[in-house]
């Protein structure tokens, strides 16, 4: 069948089409992506504002539109940090749910992150033994740890690169001590979950998701997106340090530069590079390998398990 999963997430709206069938791989069929930012729409209050909400309704009835030229049999809709935390979440699905039709189901920080691991799981295989995954979203950071499909230990930080962008890097390039001052709140976060993990033992391979964590890859050299899926990509430690203080003194102009860093993205690569840096540092990671599949691809291999034991 073909299967839609509609992500409201803090920095785009994605609806993603898949040809799939319990047992088998599901095979992306077509990607349609809007970049709303949701997450920078919050007012001071913490509520997405009308404007907000009415772009987010003009946004998800084109996805919608989009799905049924696709041919969409099945629809997943789901929202995660933006909307999860802003203060009028209740206000804002409600709405959307009034004018489009579509019930966003709000997923946790903690599904999310048992969501991406069971992708990253499925993607790897039992083979990787112990799982580490890390995933950097633009509201949100969320780490995972096991040996099967379900992670032993999952949490969720508010350490998203759109979210500490807004909130902590105002210049463009920013103060050199705005970015002291986040580097020191985003480790001193990470570091009051690391005993959590620590407890379940060395991991046997170190994952990462997300387009954060791609694009700081791709411009310490990893392979391009345009060479494939099944090229491995990892990233460094040693390079990421390197590139920090690189990024730091950039505009986000400069940024957009780079290989593989987009427009839209170059705004908050510094926030993210900060946060995969102290990830990596305090989980002492060396290394990494990214990983294609993420959130979007667990949520499907979810539906997909339900219908297979239905």
């Amino acid at each position: 069948m073909r299967l839609g999963v509609l992500d409201v997430g803090s920095n785009t709206v994605h609806l993603l089409v898949v040809d799939a069938h319990p047992g088998a791989r599901p095979l992306p069929a077509h990607s349609h992506k809007v970049e709303l930012r949701l997450a920078q729409l919050l007012d001071d209050s913490g509520a997405i504002g009308d404007d907000g909400i009415d772009k987010l309704i003009d946004v998800v009835q084109d996805a919608l539109q989009a799905a049924e030229d696709k041919g969409v049999e099945d629809l997943l809709p789901f929202a995660t940090s933006a909307v999860r935390e802003a203060r009028n979440a209740d206000d804002v699905l409600g709405r959307v749910a009034d004018k489009t039709g579509v019930r966003l189901q709000v997923l946790s920080g903690a599904e999310e992150a048992r969501l991406t691991f069971l992708a990253v799981r499925r993607w790897f295989g039992w083979s990787a033994g112990k799982l580490l995954v890390l995933d950097i979203g633009g509201g949100s950071l969320e780490i995972a740890y096991g040996l099967d499909e379900e992670p032993d230990a999952a949490v969720s930080l508010p350490l998203g690169a759109g979210r500490l962008t807004a909130g902590w890097l105002p210049g463009d390039p920013p103060a050199p001590e705005d970015v002291r001052a986040l580097r020191r709140h985003v480790r001193a976060e990470i570091a009051r979950t690391v005993g959590e993990f620590a407890r379940f033992g060395a991991p046997d391979h170190v994952v990462a998701t997300s387009k954060t964590f791609k694009q700081l890859a791709r411009i310490a050299g990893a392979a391009r997106s345009g060479d494939g899926l099944y090229v491995q990509r990892e990233l460094k430690r040693q390079s990421l340090e390197a590139w920090v203080p690189k990024l730091a003194g950039m505009t986000a102009e400069q940024r957009a530069g780079l290989p593989g860093v987009s427009v839209g993205r170059a705004g908050q690569l510094l926030a993210g590079a900060l946060v995969a840096e102290g990830a990596m540092d305090l989980f002492g990671v060396e290394r990494l390998e990214i990983c294609p599949w993420a959130l979007r691809e667990g949520v499907i291999l979810r539906r997909l398990d339900h219908m297979g034991s239905a």
